[in-house]
């Protein structure tokens, strides 16, 4: 016998953040769901503590009282948030008591100041849950009370008087205006009878009254009227609050608009009500959206709402916008708070967004002078004074390697040839050049340090003119430079780039010819600085228009020396291998000190004169010489960034980043190419390498001038401790990896794979901004958020300019844009401010102390797998401890070990996530924006020899709106330096329904598709090596077949059916094999009639893959069946063989629909008889088609099938049901909008519910599960466990069974039953062809005894199969002893927000000899 319990537990969640408090501007507190969480902000912002407090409701308020309180509360706001209470004594109290409410609920807390040391939990639990009658509005404590009563406001516009402890109501008290409140202030002091009300109401209006009643009615029976009403609004108020010292009051609502009320001294000892006749000051309007919260300081007002940015308004002068806090994506900002701030005016400000993130700024420096610097930072530029002589033509950041913009330094270079220096306020003459520098020059500046001198740093430079001259110097010894030759046309680009120690110097001159040197800075012993420069085999172009390189990067690598990658003015990326002889000598005869020195030296009249012996070297090289020294590209990639050009080229992390004006960056690798593509290349040796394009990533709609792509710093607390690639100078110096210091090369490598071969180690793809220009301003825009981080109105792209920041191709979040324009030397800021607030640095977005996924809600996701990362020394067991306690620890430990997981949301987005289930921590991996419709399923494909422990590779396809489909490879690996899982996306192919008609012939004949169709569904249906066949559900009510080729990177369109002729909403597929060995293949379709068709397309699938001669598409269904009364949302299907002598299967489908209702129907399949070839199948219940077939699908193998079994649960939910899958074998899990997570045993003849979770994510769309972990151990013995390892998925795609899952499940279930089924082994008949419905219309068993006898059939079936891989992995069965079996699953739930469920099963069984 067996007895099975579940017991379901939140692993994880992401829920829209409503709830914040600071406590004495140290502590954070946040409220996600039902779960509190701490943050200790300094001396950096840190997680320390979370506890699950509210049950299923989620919190809307935190309210704190500290240990020593006998001052009165200065100080009140809104729902969302409270200032602390003033401490009379100057001792700091070791813990507060916290009141957190949300929906019905109340809960006191104890949050621990002293216990920060990451061991003990800060956050304790002081009594049970207090449920009320009524929404809870607001909360606050009695000040000085000692028996810790709570005044609450409800949404019956009362208040209660709560004695906490106990949790009973002393006091009920309601107002004679009778209406509900969308918020809620309550202005409390020493008791009671000072309460004071002030309550936002469904019309739209404020009333203010007191709930301890007036002078003349103190009875708790009568209802207190209204003293105050606030009138202006023209929507609800969702927010208040007040501010005591100047008596203002500020309200948000509905109505996009905040206002400023003068209500004078509201509550207090006495309980003033105010000013007789309240004003309103100002009306506020700035938002795009509903406002949700507003908070009041002193001199500002801070508001936050849908549109998801936190406005700062100056409401003692002007009333405007001073400044405007971005950093959430999309959904809105739900909770907001402002801190008291300190002395000197520095407060922390806090979202809380829809996504489920937390963003946190800090607001620096007083009140008075914060107004002139917002202003500055967001409007006013700062003219240089340039003094001339002449105009200024290009402008170069020289950084000092301090990284100070105060002490920053850049050099202008004027149409007359002279060289100008800005530093410290002051203009000063570098150097003037010859008449043939005049008109036209080329400029470009490096900090090297000076070989032998660490310490010491030189600004380089380098001038170009139209003559082919280049003039490179130090800028502190001008008079020290050397003259170099580039030809004898025009120098088009000069290029500084530093690898492995050595300064290399390219100019792009005529006829696609790029010169190259290596350049060496000396210090002599007098301080001066020696210049010498030895020339390298120049590059030579691609021919074309505009043949001139336009920006380089230098990757170097042990064994195959140095690769260029190159962009050019045509937009082609280009890649070069230097010769590794010639660089070899080179670099001798720099070592032995035989260089050529060209150094040139002032005359007495300014001129500069080549020194005799550089001139007679550069004479003897002749043109022909140079041409046979010459590179040519080893790999083109021709006009990928358009006609317009590349502008730039880097890389990080071993891959590479290129922007151009097309309005795109390409992410790229090198790679090796197959051996019979290999040519040879100019040098004379074959090296396989070619460029490849992993993906593109557009910017926002009308900016197409790219110009550079920063690296975005981390801004989530545990990548603080760890920021990249700052040294003690405050130098740029990373610690990346190089490109070919990680892709080493190796003898034996595939077509298809990356450069490196298999010594390569999968990095993943960086977060970065994008820097361009868009109309007249230059923009530093974030792909992910969507939104503009900086933006400067300096007049367009055709201009000369340099960003200034704090670290070289590192985004901070602030810096300082010089550009000319008209003449002007201009700066978005001046040179002696930071470019932040009050002098200090601001990250634009906040720092992120929780990170967020979509906003605006996720409509579909799956899993790719588990990754294990490298354990560190630390985490290794220490040898110790015994063998019971290795195993717990085995078992528990899950430190390396991170679910990957897929999201496609409303937002367009998709997200790779990684998820931690024993800690609950998420952290995004990538972020896709290639859609431009919301995203409605997603589809995978993984295959087990592309696994291992610390890497795996996915197909992953996506769909939703516009009819649009897209496809990639996804790379998971392990990041060893940050600990952490890593992706790297490659772009296969898109296809949209819109251009696949432009491309038809005779399209004037067709009907075009409609524009609004939709992809609901999608499903793999066949795979093999060279492509995988995906069925999709559309909303035009058409069944659509499309091929997905990797190897030719396309999407083709193979065949549609428009059988359901309305909305198809959901797809499952399923293989099935007979005892012969030959596969069919099965697909499931349901649409809004109810009905669920089945269709063969097992010759359909023969003829795409190319194995078989082309037969026609099936344009009906082989089987329908009336599963529900309206849509079926969500198909779930398993395969049951019957044996090897069996000439059947049976085929389980479970539905559910928008009625609620859940459906299990069993079908028999009897597969073909040998010899039987023109066989019928049974049709019976197969409606004629509405549509002309132009061709009947006809086989030589014809399954025939009929409705065996099916069962109804009619109110199996309170809404509709929306996803339903299958986590074991008999056990189904499923969700609804009514935020239920349910857990289902089900078997061929009853569905019965095991187990419910109140989810709290709303709008539940989707599911994802998978098996976990199998543990088994003696009763009364929970430390001594064995386990049995079964991770595979058993629904990451709709209908699709992972290799290891359920097939190897039913193989065992046919070993153990002899043949038959789990019906029939327990003796339960199955006969005919008539559906028999084993449920009543009320879901009551119609045969409790087969239902009972199934049950136990299904678990032998379990128990036989954990103990079979329980012998071959732990050792013998122990037989004669009560054992329990504990087996761990995971669901997953998507809709606005995302939570990881655990799922609990304990199985006790008794040995056979006690049954």
């Amino acid at each position: 016998m067996c007895d099975t319990f579940y017991e379901m537990e939140t692993a994880a969640l992401v829920a829209p953040v409503t709830a914040l408090e600071f406590l004495r501007d140290e502590f954070l507190l946040t409220g996600e769901g039902p779960v509190l969480t701490a943050y200790r902000l300094l001396p950096h912002p840190t997680a320390c503590g979370s506890q699950s407090v509210l049950q299923h409701y989620r919190i809307h308020g935190i309210r704190s009282r500290s240990l020593v309180v006998d001052q009165a509360q200065s100080h009140a706001t809104g729902p969302y948030r409270q200032r602390k209470d003033e401490l009379s004594s100057t001792s700091e109290p070791n813990y507060f008591d916290l009141a957190v409410f949300g929906g019905k609920a109340l809960r006191l807390v104890r949050f621990h100041v002293d216990q920060q040391d990451g061991v003990h939990q800060p956050l304790e639990i002081l009594d049970a849950l207090i449920e009320l009658q009524d929404w809870t509005l607001d909360v606050r404590w009695l000040v000085g009370d000692e028996h810790s009563f709570l005044c609450v406001a409800v949404a019956h516009n009362k208040v209660l008087l709560l004695d906490a402890v106990p949790g009973n109501v002393v006091v009920q008290r309601s107002c004679l205006e009778g209406c509900l409140l969308y918020s809620a202030l309550l202005l409390v002091h020493k008791s009671w009878a000072d309460t004071v009300l002030v309550g936002g109401t469904v019309f739209n209006q404020m009333v203010l009254w007191k709930p301890g009643g007036t002078d003349k009615s103190n009875s708790c029976e009568d209802k207190a009227p209204v003293e105050r009403r606030l009138l202006g609004h023209t929507g609800v108020i969702f927010s208040i609050s007040y501010l005591r010292e100047k008596g203002w009051l500020a309200s948000a609502s509905d109505d996009r608009s905040v206002r400023l009320w003068d209500v004078g001294d509201l509550g207090g000892p006495r309980g003033n009500c105010g000013n007789l006749n309240p004003t309103c000051l100002m009306a506020l309007y700035g938002h795009q959206a509903r406002v949700f919260s507003v908070c009041l300081s002193s001199r500002r007002a801070f508001s936050a709402g849908e549109d998801g940015v936190c406005l700062v308004w100056d409401v003692v002068g002007s009333g405007k916008v001073v400044a405007m806090l971005k950093g959430h994506r999309a959904g809105g900002v739900r909770g907001l708070a402002v801190s008291e701030g300190t002395e000197i005016g520095d407060r922390w400000v806090t979202t809380g967004g829809a996504d489920g993130a937390v963003r946190l700024w800090r607001m620096e420096g007083s009140e008075d002078s914060k107004e002139t610097k917002e202003e500055t930072m967001t409007e006013k530029l700062s003219d240089l004074e340039f003094p001339g002589p002449g105009l200024p033509k290009v402008v170069c950041m020289a950084r000092d390697g301090q990284g100070s913009w105060s002490q920053s330094k850049f050099v202008v270079c004027t149409d007359q040839g002279v060289v100008h220096q800005y530093s410290g306020g002051q203009w000063e003459v570098v150097w003037t050049g010859t008449p043939e520098f005049q008109s036209y020059c080329v400029m470009e500046t490096i900090t090297v340090s000076v070989k032998d001198s660490d310490s010491t740093k030189k600004n380089m430079c380098a001038v170009g003119n139209l003559n082919g001259s280049i003039y490179v110097f130090a800028i502190s010894h001008p008079q020290c430079g050397i003259l170099l030759s580039g030809g004898s046309g025009k120098i088009h680009s000069l290029i500084f780039q530093e690898a492995n120690n050595v300064l290399y110097l390219l100019a792009s001159g005529a006829k696609g010819v790029v010169y190259r040197w290596f350049v060496k800075v000396n210090l002599k012993q007098n301080c001066s600085v020696s210049l010498s420069a030895n020339p390298l085999p120049p590059f030579l172009l691609r021919p074309c228009a505009k043949c001139w390189l336009t920006t380089a990067v230098c990757l170097y690598s042990n064994s195959l020396g140095l690769l260029w990658v190159c962009g050019d003015r045509r937009g082609s990326l280009l890649l070069f291998q230097e010769d590794g002889k010639l660089t070899e000598n080179n670099l001798s005869v720099q070592r032995t000190g035989k260089d050529v020195p060209m150094g040139k030296e002032k005359t007495n009249d300014g001129e500069v004169q080549c020194d005799k012996r550089g001139s007679r070297i550069m004479e003897e090289r002749n043109h022909e010489e140079v041409r046979d020294l010459m590179l040519r590209p080893l790999s083109c990639l021709f006009g990928v960034h358009g006609k317009q050009g590349v502008t730039s080229v880097c890389e990080y992390q071993g891959l590479l980043y290129s922007c151009g004006r097309d309005g795109c960056v390409r992410i790229f690798k090198v790679c090796r190419t197959s051996p019979d593509k290999v040519e040879e290349n100019s040098i004379g040796t074959k090296c396989g390498l070619h460029l490849e394009v992993l993906r593109v990533q557009r910017a926002c709609k009308g900016m197409e001038w790219l110009e550079r792509v920063l690296i975005l710093e981390p801004h989530t607390p545990d990548d603080w401790k760890r920021d990249p690639g700052e040294d003690t100078n405050g130098d740029y110096k990373t610690n990346k990896r190089s490109l070919l210091e990680n892709l080493e090369v190796t003898e034996k490598v595939d077509e298809k794979q990356s450069f490196g071969g298999e010594e390569e180690k999968r990095e993943g793809e960086a977060r970065f901004v994008i820097v361009g220009f868009h109309a007249i301003h230059f923009v530093v825009w974030d792909p992910v958020r969507q939104e503009r981080l900086l933006a400067v109105a300096c007049g367009g792209g055709h201009r000369s300019w340099s960003l200034w920041l704090p670290r070289k191709e590192f985004w901070p979040g602030y810096g300082a844009l010089v550009f000319i324009k008209q003449g002007n030397v201009l700066t978005s800021h001046h040179p002696g401010e930071m470019p932040s607030w009050a002098g200090r640095p601001v990250r634009t977005g906040g720092w992120g102390l929780r990170e967020g996924i979509h906003g605006r809600g996720i409509g579909c996701l799956c899993r790719l797998g588990r990754i294990r990362g490298v354990m560190n020394e630390s985490q290794t067991s220490s040898g110790n401890e015994t063998e019971g306690q290795a195993e717990e620890e085995d078992v528990e430990r899950q430190e390396g070990s991170w679910e990957i997981v897929v999201t496609g949301g409303e937002d367009t987005s998709l997200t790779v996530l990684a998820i931690h289930p024993s800690s609950g921590s998420i952290r995004v991996l990538s972020v896709i924006t290639d859609h431009i419709s919301s995203i409605r399923t997603v589809a995978v494909v993984t295959r087990p020899e592309e696994s291992s422990n610390d890497e795996f590779s996915a197909v992953l396809v996506s769909a939703g709106g516009r009819a649009q489909m897209q496809c990639y490879r996804l790379l998971i690996g392990w990041d060893r330096q940050r600990l952490l899982p890593s992706c790297q996306v490659i772009q296969v192919a898109g296809h949209r329904l819109d251009e696949q008609w432009e491309r038809r012939r005779n399209r004037h004949k067709t009907v075009k598709m409609d524009p609004e169709t939709r992809y609901m569904d999608a499903v793999v249906v066949d795979r093999n090596t060279d492509c995988v066949v995906l069925a999709l559900a559309c909303s035009d009510g058409a069944l659509r077949f499309f091929s997905v080729s990797e190897v030719r990177r396309r999407i083709d369109f193979l065949w549609e059916t428009f059988y359901h002729q309305r909305c198809v909403l959901s797809l499952a597929a399923c293989t099935l094999e007979d005892g012969k060995g030959k596969r069919y293949t099965l697909l499931l379709s349901a649409a809004t009639d109810g009905k669920i068709a089945l269709w063969d397309l097992t010759e359909a699938c023969l003829s795409s893959s190319g194995t078989s001669s082309k037969a026609p598409a099936p344009q009906s269904p082989c089987f329908n069946i009336a599963v529900h009364q309206s849509g079926v949302n969500s198909l779930a299907v398993w395969v049951e063989k019957l044996g090897q002598n069996e000439s059947s299967c049976l085929v389980t489908v479970a539905s559910g629909g928008d009625d609620g209702q859940l459906t299990v129907s069993t079908i028999r399949v009897h597969y073909p008889e040998d010899g039987n070839a023109g066989g019928s199948r049974e049709l019976s219940q197969i409606p004629q088609p509405p549509v002309p077939m132009k061709t009947q699908f006809q086989t030589h193998h014809r399954l025939r099938l009929h409705l065996d079994v099916q069962s109804h649960l009619p109110e199996a939910h309170a809404a509709p049901l929306t996803a339903l899958k299958l986590l074991s074998p008999g056990l189904l899990v499923s969700t609804s909008s009514d935020q239920r997570v349910c857990l289902w045993k089900v078997s061929s003849t009853s569905i019965v519910h095991s187990g419910v979770l109140c989810s709290h994510v709303a709008d539940a769309s989707g599911l994802a599960v998978w098996e976990g972990k199998m543990i088994m151990g003696e009763e009364g013995d929970e430390k001594r466990r064995g386990r049995v390892e079964g991770e595979q998925e058993i629904s990451t795609w709709k209908g699709k069974e992972s290799q290891m899952g359920l097939k190897t499940l039913c193989g065992t279930l046919e070993s153990n039953t002899g043949g038959r089924t789990s019906e029939e082994g327990a003796g339960v008949e199955t006969g005919g062809g008539e559906a028999r419905n084993t449920l009543s219309e009320t879901g009551d068993p119609a045969s409790k005894t087969r239902g009972e006898r199934a049950d136990d059939a299904a678990a032998e079936f379990s128990h036989q199969a954990w103990k079979t891989e329980t012998e071959e992995n732990s050792g013998s069965y122990s037989r004669g002893m009560k054992k329990r079996m504990r087996q761990m699953g995971w669901v997953l739930v998507c809709g606005q927000g995302l939570q990881l469920v655990r799922v609990t099963g304990d199985h006790g069984f008794r040995d056979r000899e006690e049954t």
